[in-house]
C-alpha cells in the first residue's frame, strides 16, 4: 500500500487537496490581517488546543472570558469600558483565526495519511509534505508566543513576533505552492540563462523582505506616522532619522515609546517598494527580450499586474491612515502581498524547475 507514483501520475484528488491547502493558508493569512487590524488578537488569553475549540456558550462563560480580557494591558490602556457586545466582536475574529487553523490541520493531516496509505504520492512529495506539517506546527507555536507577548506589558503584540509569525506563514505558503506547481507542471520547459536565474532569486528575496517590512508596519502602526505620499510630511528624509541620538538599541527595543522606529520602518517600506518595482519592471522586459517559453512570459504579465495592484493598494492604505489604519484597505493590501509573492514564486519555479538536472 505504501508504494509511490510519479509527479506526472499524481491523482486529481491529490492535486485538488493541495489547492485546498493553499486556499486555506491564503485565507488564514487574510483572517490574521483582520484579527490584527481590528485589535482582536488578545481577546482570548488562553491557549487551549482542545477545549479552546468551543466558544463560550452561556452568559456566565462569556463573562469569565471577558473578565480574563479585562486583566490584559490592552483593556486597561485602550479598551477600558468596552461593552460585552464589543468584546464579542473582537473575540469572534481571534476565535475564527484559531478555529480555521485547527480546521486546516484536519483537512491536511487526515487526507495525507489516506493518500500515503494508498500510494498516491510521489517519493519526493512525502518528505516535502512532512516539512510542511512540521512548519505548520512551528507556526502555531510562534502564534502563541506572539499573543503572549501582548498579555504582559504592551497593549499590542510584539511587532517582531508578529513579523516572525507572518513570515513563517509565507514560507509555508510558498513552499506548498512550489510543491503544487511541481505536481501541476511536472514537465516545465527548461532553458539556460544563469543571469536570469540568479536575478529571479534576488527578486524573490527582495519581495519577501518587503512583505516582512509590511508586517512591521502593521506591528508598529507605522502608517500613522506619515499618512502622506510621495513624501513623508514634505520631506524624503524624515528629520528623526537624521538625528544620531535615536540610533540606539533602546529605540529598536522600545519602538512604541518614540517615533523613530515607526518612521524608519515606513521609510524602508516605501523605498523597498520603489526598488522592488524597478526590479520587477527590469525583469519583465528582460524575459520578453529573450526567446523564452510562452508560459513564463504570461507569468511575467501576471507578476506585473499584481505589482501595480499592490502599489495602488499600498498608497491608498497609507494616505487613509488618519488616526486609525483602514481595515478593508489594510487587509486587501496584505492579501495583495501574498498574491504578488505567489506570482513571483511561479516565475522562479519555471526558471529553476530543471536547474538541478539540466544546468
Amino acid at each position: 500500500m505504501f508504494s509511490f507514483t510519479e509527479y506526472t501520475k499524481i491523482p486529481r484528488v491529490v492535486k485538488l487537496w493541495l489547492l485546498t491547502g493553499l486556499v486555506m493558508i491564503f485565507f488564514q493569512i487574510v483572517i490574521g490581517g483582520v484579527t490584527r487590524l481590528t485589535g482582536s488578537g488578545l481577546s482570548i488569553t488562553r491557549w487551549e488546543i482542545v477545549t479552546g475549540s468551543i466558544p463560550p456558550l452561556s452568559d456566565t462563560a462569556w463573562q469569565e472570558a471577558f473578565d480574563l480580557y479585562k486583566a490584559t494591558p490592552q483593556y486597561a490602556k485602550i479598551n477600558e469600558g468596552m461593552s460585552m457586545h464589543e468584546f464579542k466582536f473582537i473575540y469572534f475574529w481571534e476565535y475564527f483565526h484559531r478555529v480555521w487553523a485547527r480546521l486546516m490541520f484536519f483537512v491536511f493531516i487526515i487526507p495525507f495519511g489516506w493518500f500515503l496509505w494508498r500510494g498516491m504520492f510521489s517519493k519526493r512529495m512525502v518528505p516535502q509534505l512532512i516539512v510542511v506539517m512540521l512548519l505548520a506546527g512551528l507556526e502555531g507555536f510562534f502564534g502563541w508566543i506572539m499573543v503572549a507577548s501582548g498579555l504582559i506589558h504592551r497593549p499590542w503584540v510584539n511587532a517582531y513576533n508578529l513579523t516572525l509569525h507572518l513570515c513563517m506563514a509565507l514560507i509555508i505558503f510558498s513552499y506548498l505552492l512550489w510543491i503544487t506547481f511541481s505536481v501541476y507542471f511536472p514537465r516545465v520547459e527548461v532553458f539556460h540563462n544563469r543571469v536570469l536565474k540568479q536575478y529571479s532569486v534576488a527578486l524573490l528575496i527582495v519581495a519577501f523582505f518587503q512583505i516582512a517590512l509590511g508586517a512591521m508596519m502593521s506591528g508598529t502602526k507605522a502608517g500613522l506616522i506619515a499618512p502622506t505620499w510621495p513624501d513623508m510630511h514634505g520631506s524624503f528624509w524624515p528629520a528623526v532619522l537624521l538625528d544620531a541620538s535615536h540610533w540606539t538599541t533602546s529605540s529598536f527595543v522600545h519602538y512604541d515609546s518614540n517615533p523613530f522606529m515607526p518612521t524608519l520602518i515606513q521609510f524602508l517600506h516605501r523605498n523597498t517598494a520603489y526598488f522592488l518595482t524597478i526590479l520587477c519592471l527590469y525583469f519583465y522586459f528582460k524575459i520578453h527580450s529573450f526567446d523564452l517559453p510562452d508560459l513564463l512570459k504570461k507569468s511575467g504579465n501576471l507578476l506585473l499586474g499584481a505589482l501595480f495592484v499592490q502599489i495602488l493598494l499600498g498608497i491608498l492604505t497609507l494616505i487613509n491612515c488618519v488616526s486609525t489604519i483602514p481595515i478593508v484597505l489594510g487587509v486587501l493590501h496584505q492579501a495583495g502581498a501574498v498574491f504578488l509573492l505567489g506570482s513571483i514564486v511561479f516565475v522562479v519555479f519555471q526558471i529553476h524547475a530543471g536547474k538541478l538536472s539540466h544546468d
